[in-house]
């Protein structure tokens, strides 16, 4: 039998990000509805949980911890003393560090991960790190989880996961803004909203997919489609005089500046506690 097959997840503080994760997991088989324990302080989201994939969901966080082999953490850390020893917790708490981590929980085998928005249809983009302390074992058993959510991608150094957090973590948001601005733009012009909204869309999914598919740098990719006078060509001159760049860039540091801020925090509140 597949050592995912053999996981048992317990996943503490069931929202949204956290139920992508549960849909992930069950669609790709990697664990059985059997296998998964979720905690929510509200009935009516664990009857949800319940109902909606056929899962355990409990009250208490306790109860979803205790038989797991890897336990998905979505809220601040608030476990206690009930962690065993081959338990391995996976956070997707933002701006929770590893040091955080590990003494909120007053355990050595953790991880930190920061998914996008787009996991909640299995084609978000996940970027973790794991504490030394962490096995083969449990690295898989962590990879395997992340991988329900879309893509993954590990990195030796946790600061990745910080600066991940401001860029693909919070990408997002930056792409939604361009949307909006996009989609009032266009019914600026003329368009109807709905239509407006439909050609921001596929103009934004196909320029990713072409940009993925044709491996050239976005420069590049520019370059190919502005043409000495043309409409490209007028359009990049107001961007370039708006600082769209510029703007983008402060936006990025903003974020990151702010998840190290939160890592501060919750590192001072673990170690007062």
């Amino acid at each position: 039998m597949s050592p995912r097959r053999r996981m048992r997840v317990g996943i503490v503080g069931a929202g949204v990000m956290a139920e992508a994760m549960i849909s992930g997991l069950l669609a790709d088989r990697a664990v059985t509805a059997a296998q998964l324990v979720a905690s929510h302080p509200r009935r009516e989201r664990r009857d949800a949980l319940a109902t909606t994939h056929g899962i355990s969901a409990v009250a208490r966080n306790v109860d979803a911890v205790k038989d797991a082999e890897i336990v998905v953490l979505a809220v601040k850390p608030q476990l206690g003393p009930t962690l065993g020893e081959q338990q391995v917790v996976l956070s997707i708490v933002a701006g929770a560090t590893l040091r955080a981590l590990i003494i909120g929980l007053d355990h050595p085998a953790v991880v930190r991960a920061m998914p996008n928005t787009p996991a909640q249809i299995r084609r978000g983009i996940t970027v973790w790190a794991a504490a030394p302390a962490c096995t083969t074992r449990q690295r898989d058993l962590a990879r395997a989880v992340l991988r329900a959510l879309g893509d993954e991608r590990q990195v030796a150094e946790e600061e990745f996961v910080a600066m991940a957090t401001a860029l693909s973590g919070t990408g997002p948001t930056y792409l939604f803004a361009v949307m909006e601005a996009l989609i009032d733009a266009g019914v600026h012009l003329g368009f109807p909203r709905e239509l407006a909204h439909d050609l921001v869309v596929a103009t934004l999914l196909g320029s990713a997919e072409y940009a993925k598919a044709s491996e050239l740098h976005p420069a590049q990719l520019r370059n190919a489609v502005t043409s000495p006078g043309g409409t490209s060509a007028a359009a990049i001159y107001e961007l370039e005089k708006g600082r769209l760049r510029t703007v983008l860039s402060d936006a990025v540091w903003a974020a990151y500046r702010r998840t190290v801020e939160l890592g501060e925090r919750l590192e001072q509140e673990s170690a007062a506690d």
